[in-house]
């Protein structure tokens, strides 16, 4: 059965209907998809560090993980959100297992940026055995992107990253999880949706402000994951989730990124 892995941002989490996991529930079931989840938590990582007074600070714009925002970090992505996806999937008869890329060092990292951003790191392992064990008998993981780093050591890791990392590892597809139908532009008053997007493609699109935002990372880590073996990345709409379906039936939905041209494009 062939694998996916289903990247879930902290601030679609909360949008996201039942019938999402209820399809993906039955993708593994009907033996048409073995899902294994990671997801983020920035939005909420933010509220729990602005409750309890703790002040960031940011180099070239990235938030500098102290020890003391990695434990919050931990605390709301491993514990709260982590535990409320697998009650989801559970909610639905479903069997999922929460774990965080520290739990059997699942996630190994080392840090970036000379360490300029404290402890936030870029996956260098991923022990893929646990996650096929986890399929293997019939379970969902549901991965939170904090890994292992040397010794006792944690480090915080991008969600998108983290996604593309554990795809690279399996060899996978990578599918993004958004609230959008994918890459959008307004021509003559009419949205297109593209279909088939390239590294080039992207790039122009950032430059002319097409591709903007929360996308700009979002599109640049599911390209960066094709490097080291995830056959595609997709970004699909996990509001309809029915799009995840059609996509696996070889249906135009979404946007589908690859490194060179395609034969059909749009």
């Amino acid at each position: 059965m062939t694998k996916a892995v289903f990247k879930i941002g902290g601030s679609i989490l909360q949008e996201l209907p039942k019938s999402f996991y209820q399809l993906l529930i039955d993708l593994k079931e009907k033996g048409i998809c073995d899902p294994v989840i990671v997801h983020g938590g920035g939005p909420e990582i933010n509220q729990a560090l602005k409750q309890m007074n703790i002040e960031s600070t940011f180099v070239d714009g990235l938030r500098v993980t102290t020890e003391e925002v990695l434990e919050v970090a931990q605390m709301v992505m491993s514990g709260t959100i982590n535990k409320r996806i697998v009650g989801l999937f559970q909610g639905q008869n479903g069997k999922a297992i929460g774990l965080s890329g520290v739990d059997g060092r699942l996630l190994q990292a080392k840090p970036i940026h000379n360490g300029k951003l404290g402890l936030v790191g870029e996956i260098t392992k991923v022990e893929t055995a646990w996650i096929d064990m986890i399929l293997k008998e019939g379970g969902i993981p549901v991965i939170s992107p904090i890994a292992a780093g040397e010794g006792e050591s944690r480090l915080n890791i991008n969600g998108d990253t983290a996604a593309g990392a554990v795809a690279e590892a399996l060899g996978c597809k990578l599918v993004l999880i958004s609230n959008i139908p994918g890459v959008m532009e307004t021509i003559n008053q009419k949205e297109i949706i593209y279909h088939h997007l390239t590294k080039n493609d992207v790039e122009a699109m950032i430059a002319s402000g097409v591709i903007y935002g929360g996308m700009i990372p979002k599109v640049r880590s599911a390209l960066a994951s094709l490097k080291g073996g995830v056959e595609e990345s997709v970004i699909l709409n996990g509001l309809e989730p029915d799009n995840i379906l059609k996509y696996l039936d070889g249906e135009k939905v979404g946007t589908i990124l690859r490194e060179k041209e395609i034969a059909e494009h749009v």
